[in-house]
Order: C-alpha cells, then structure tokens, then sequence
C-alpha cells in the first residue's frame, strides 16, 4: 500500500514527463486497479509487455525523483507545517536548502 501510494504520488509530480501510452499504463495499472491481463486485452498486446511497460514507468519515475527530488522536498516542506518555533523551522529550512 505504501509503495501504491508513493508511486501515485510520483506520477502526480512527473506524470507529464511520460509518453501518452506510458500515462495510460501507470493510470490503468495504478488508478484504474486493472490486471495486467486486463490491461494487455484491452490494448490488444501481450501481458509482458504490459509489465514491461509499468516496470519502466517505475524506474523513469525513480530515475527523476532521484535526480530532481521533488518528492521528498515536498515531504519535508509538509514536515515544517508541524514546526511551532520559528528557530526550528528556519534551521530546517536552511538544511533543506543545502541538500
């Protein structure tokens, strides 16, 4: 579940970076809960090239949050909403900054 949830939120980051047939496969595989069997009757192709198709959507996703880390600097940016003291979140902030 967590792993649905991380790679949702990856393609809603850079999901445009994607090809349109790269866009419909995470969508049905990920938003849509089709099978890859489904999936392959519904394109006409096999179901390993389905898999073959996610598979490869996952690792450009990794492969850009890895470069541009966008995600995880939105998740530490959230993480400073629950910071009260000014010192903290400045401190933080300065840390987020030189990563």
């Amino acid at each position: 579940m967590e792993e649905f949830i991380y790679y949702n939120n990856l393609y809603d980051i850079y999901g445009d970076l994607l090809t349109e047939k790269e866009q419909e496969a995470f969508h049905d595989y990920y938003q849509e809960d089709l099978s890859l069997s489904e999936i392959a009757d519904n394109k006409n192709v096999s179901r390993s090239a389905v898999q073959k198709m996610i598979k490869n959507v996952l690792e450009k996703l990794n492969y850009y949050e890895e470069k541009l880390n966008i995600y995880k600097k939105n998740c530490q940016l959230s993480e400073l909403l629950k910071i009260e003291k000014i010192e903290d979140i400045k401190a933080k902030i300065e840390k987020i900054i030189s990563e």
